[in-house]
């Protein structure tokens, strides 16, 4: 496995209003691309996520505008 690229998103929770952080790894395999997020929230269990891309899909990820980072989460 292959670590790609990786970045860090700032966002503001919607329940708490609080700022918080997530963490997007993009890591390339034989049989292609996962990405991991992680939502790097200390206080309580931080939910982590594995998403298998295709092609096309990683490279939407890697060209996001910083305004479009993030929208894995949904």
């Amino acid at each position: 496995m292959q670590l790609v690229s990786s970045r860090i998103v700032h966002f503001i929770d919607s329940a708490s209003l609080e700022a918080g952080s997530a963490r997007e790894v993009l890591f390339r395999n034989s049989s292609g691309f996962i990405l991991y997020l992680s939502d790097d929230n200390y206080s309580s269990v931080p939910e982590e996520r594995l998403i298998p891309l295709e092609l096309r899909e990683a490279l939407i990820w890697l060209n996001e505008g910083y305004s479009d980072q993030g929208s894995f989460w949904t």
